[in-house]
Formats: structure tokens, C-alpha cells, sequence
């Protein structure tokens, strides 16, 4: 099993996967955020091409990439516990190394996601600080939607990367000075408020995703003991990454809207996960758990295929010198 499972090969994987797809995907993640967070009668963003435009008008280029620090720093271990979680489990529960049942997919799957979350919550929780804060600042801009001086916040921390007072010109806070006023306001907890939320969003896109990408992946090998082509594996990581985005899509607006610390005027707050679905339901309609959905599969598909790409080329086993690169031995 050691030779099957190596994480250093898989924390090379996930790190060069999980960099390359960040970097390229990163801009629509933002839309994705900011759209979630709108309510009606405070739109400030038509749409993902609209949220980007007025994004580079307004905070320019590198505006689009708020938040994305934090993400290129946890990436690499999010992925990694991810991929080789699902192959540790895979492999107990595989019978004499033949195939799993779907069933046992499902269950490898439920047991990836469950693990990951170790990560992914106070990556998502930083992340979503940063990337909102140009969404409420251009509330407080647009006329006739929110006074300045009515904007909420949590703490003096989270109000400067929000540029609460309209006198002072914008000031950045970094994830760390956020991470350090939750650490010493809320205690580690700070960092995981909406671990339920991403449970309710990781584990069940988990159970989606491995599974039909691993039976998907089957479609491309030409005989049962052969690999798949890597365009095959990064098609299949593209076309299950982008299904099991949509299929969790409105647990991930509730995760989106429990961790946003900081919020506009008339902008509810929400006791737990049950409260966060029932006043999104009776306040916004069924459609609203649908907000960025288009975005959230944009930037899952191109993630998850150039993972799997790197998965099954070996680059980590390659780089680790434990075997050749399969598009060269090919």
C-alpha cells in the first residue's frame, strides 16, 4: 500500500494542480462569491461578466485575485488530503484489488471530504473576507442602495478591508491580520465558523465526483488493466468537477453566506444552517440558492481536470523519482 499511496507524490500533485487551476480560475471564484452575497434590491453585479468588469474598473486587474493568497497557500494540502484520502480509502475497501462497488465510491468519497474540510474551512473562510469586501464597497458607491455610515461590521479588522468610513481611502488587511483578530476574538473556532456548512457542501460533492469520475475515466482506457489518455482523465475530471459543483451549489451559498463576517445594511444574519435555508427561501425564492452556480462549475472544471491531468501523469511520482512520466512512457 505504501508504494500505491505516496504523499509526497500526491502533495506534488495537488500542489501543482491546485496552483496552475487557482491562478487561471481564481477571477470567476471571485464573481462566484460576490454574486452568492447579493440579496434583491442590492444587486450590484448583473452577472459574472458584469462582476468582472466592474472589478478591474474599480480595483483593478489584480483586484479580481483578492483572497487568492490564501488560496494558493492551502491549496496544496486541501488537494493533497483530498486525493490521497480517497485513495487510502479506496484501497481498504477494495476487496483483493478489484474494482469497488459505486457503493464503496460513494463511501471513499463521503470519507475524502470529511477529511479535507481539516483545511478547506478556514481557507474558504479567509478567502470569502477578502473576496467580498470590493462587493460591499461597491454598495456604498452605487446611490439609492446602502448608506455608508449603515454598513456592519464584525470587528475593526474586517471594517478596513471593507473601507467602512467613506473619508478614508481603501486599505487592504491581509488573511493573516484577519486570522489573527478571529484567533484572538473567537479562539481557533473563529477560523471554522461554518464547518457544518462545508461538511453539507464537501462531503456530498465528494460523493459525487469520485465515483462518476472514476467511471467516467473508464469510458477512455483501452483495455480494463490500461490507464486513460490524460486528455481522457482531464475531459472526465472536467465533466464530473462541474456536475457535482452544481449539484451542491445551495449548500455552498449558505457556507458562502454564514462565513461573510461583515455585512451591508439590511443584510441579515443567520443562526446556524437551518435559519441561513429557511430566510434565503422565504426572503429570496429557490432561485437564490442557484446564485453562481454557472461561475462555481466554471472554475471547479478546469480545476479538477488539470488535477486529475496531473494525477495520472505521475508528475509527483515522476519528480519523487519513483517511476517515469506516463506521457513520456507512453
Amino acid at each position: 500500500m505504501s508504494q500505491q499511496i505516496s504523499l509526497p507524490a500526491k502533495l506534488i500533485n495537488g500542489g501543482i494542480a491546485g496552483i496552475v487551476g487557482v491562478t487561471c480560475v481564481f477571477p470567476i471564484d471571485l464573481a462566484k462569491t460576490r454574486l452568492q452575497n447579493q440579496r434583491p434590491g442590492q444587486q450590484v453585479y448583473k452577472s459574472m461578466i458584469d462582476c468582472l468588469i466592474k472589478t478591474v474598473r474599480s480595483e483593478g486587474y489584480f483586484g479580481m485575485y483578492r483572497g487568492a493568497a490564501v488560496n494558493l497557500t492551502l491549496v496544496t494540502p486541501e488537494k493533497a488530503i483530498k486525493l490521497a484520502a480517497n485513495d487510502f480509502f479506496r484501497c481498504h475497501l477494495s476487496k483483493d484489488g478489484r474494482g469497488l462497488t459505486v457503493f464503496r465510491e460513494m463511501l471513499a468519497g463521503c470519507a475524502a471530504g470529511m477529511c479535507q474540510v481539516i483545511v478547506t474551512t478556514p481557507m474558504e473562510m479567509l478567502k470569502i473576507q477578502l473576496q467580498d469586501a470590493g462587493r460591499l464597497a461597491a454598495q456604498q458607491r452605487k446611490p439609492g442602495i446602502i448608506p455608508p455610515n449603515r454598513l456592519v461590521t464584525t470587528n475593526a479588522v474586517l471594517s478596513r478591508s471593507y473601507n467602512v468610513v467613506p473619508s478614508s481611502s481603501p486599505r487592504a488587511v491581509s488573511a493573516t491580520q484577519i486570522a489573527r483578530e478571529l484567533l484572538h476574538s473567537h479562539g481557533i473556532q473563529g477560523l471554522y465558523k461554518g464547518l457544518g456548512a462545508t461538511l453539507l457542501r464537501d462531503v456530498p460533492f465528494s460523493i459525487v465526483y469520485f465515483p462518476l469520475f472514476a467511471n467516467l475515466n473508464k469510458l477512455g482506457k483501452p483495455s480494463p488493466d490500461a490507464t486513460a489518455p490524460f486528455y481522457w482523465s482531464f475531459i472526465s475530471g472536467c465533466v464530473a468537477g462541474s456536475t457535482a459543483a452544481v449539484a451542491v451549489n445551495p449548500c455552498d451559498v449558505v457556507k458562502t453566506r454564514l462565513q461573510s463576517l461583515s455585512k451591508g445594511a439590511n443584510e441579515e444574519s443567520y443562526n446556524g444552517i437551518i435559519d441561513c435555508f429557511s430566510k434565503i427561501m422565504k426572503r429570496e425564492g429557490p432561485s437564490a440558492f442557484l446564485k453562481g452556480a454557472g461561475c462555481r462549475a466554471l472554475v471547479i472544471a478546469p480545476l479538477f481536470g488539470i488535477v486529475q491531468v496531473m494525477y495520472f501523469l505521475g508528475v509527483g511520482e515522476f519528480i519523487m523519482s519513483q517511476s517515469t512520466l506516463k506521457l513520456i512512457s507512453d
